[in-house]
């Protein structure tokens, strides 16, 4: 007796955290355009340190941050249709928050290198995202090639 084949359609458990951190991402540079859920939104700056808006009243946000935020959403969810490119996007883009939380404690927050911008707020959520989303990368592939439906299996 044989399998039915998995549906195109279905995702595996790794395709399905690339493709919610994707959706989140996707949300949240929404919402860092939208006054109200953006406090100071009047203060919003392309880029750079003098931008005053916060998403939530918390973390530091400008237009090219927001913008960051909608390309990473697109991408996670592009990159969810597969299990290799999930994979990717989860632990390639938890090394990059990992990077980016190291850069925002070495900077000086007034200074024109803080470009994108960052707060203390943002720091520990870029550390907090890199680690969870490097651990779903790595934790959740463990099983996919074990779990993968194989051509030819009866």
């Amino acid at each position: 007796m044989t399998r039915p084949a998995a549906s195109p359609t279905t995702r595996s458990p790794l395709q399905l955290a690339a493709l919610i951190v994707g959706a989140v991402f996707l949300l949240v540079g929404v919402l860092g355009f939208i006054p109200g859920i953006t406090t100071n939104y009047d203060m919003l700056t392309f880029a750079g340190h003098h931008s005053e808006a916060k998403l939530l009243g918390v973390f530091e946000v400008s237009i090219l941050h927001n913008i960051v935020h909608l390309l990473f959403g697109v991408a996670g969810i592009a990159m969810s249709r597969r299990a290799d490119t999930a994979k990717l996007f989860l632990i390639g883009g938890g090394v990059i928050y990992l990077v980016l939380w190291i850069y925002g404690l070495l900077i000086d927050q007034n200074s024109g290198a803080n470009f994108v911008p960052v707060n203390s707020a943002d720091n520990w959520l870029h550390f907090v995202l890199g680690v969870a989303m490097v651990a779903l990368g790595f934790l959740l592939s463990r099983n996919t090639a074990a779990t993968a439906p194989r051509a030819g299996r009866l």
